[in-house]
């Protein structure tokens, strides 16, 4: 019972120490994208379960705050576990702007031929509720306009 309290303390000063030590992150380049980004990985030790992925952008005073390509963020957030290819980043990318020109072609088609639709619940009050003859308007009173069979 000794032996595991003393490996508990050394544990707690071993962490201690190592938390007090520089680290250094060194991380293998994975690969960089049309921007600039550089995406790096540090594989996974006996202190890490999992492999850690960053990126370092381009223009460091602008921060994180850059773009990022939906393939390299798929693989930075663990979505992915190889990096994309360059071909496949650039095909997507031409992709996408294909679209958006097709999307302004197909605007500019049918630019002068929307129609304005009625408000929906523009009516408010008493006049917006439907009216039918056989049910009283208030209670206790009938409807003039119901043909009572008597």
């Amino acid at each position: 019972m000794q032996k595991k309290e003393r490996d508990l303390v050394l544990t707690i000063f071993k962490n201690l120490f190592n938390s007090l030590k520089p680290r250094k992150f060194t991380g293998e380049l994975k690969g960089t994208d049309h921007f600039g980004n550089k995406y790096f990985e540090i594989p996974a030790d006996d202190n890490r379960n999992k492999r850690a992925r960053y990126f370092e952008p381009i223009g460091k005073e602008d921060g994180f705050d850059r773009e990022v390509p939906a393939e390299w963020e798929a693989w930075l957030r663990g979505r992915r576990k190889d990096p994309p290819a360059e071909e496949e980043v650039i095909r997507n990318y031409n992709l996408a702007l294909e679209k958006k020109k097709k999307a302004l072609e197909i605007e500019e088609m049918f630019k002068g031929t929307k129609e304005k639709l009625p408000a929906l619940g523009a009516a408010k009050g008493k006049d917006s509720f439907p009216e039918y003859p056989e049910y009283e308007l208030a209670p206790g009173t009938k409807n003039p306009k119901w043909k009572s069979e008597n």
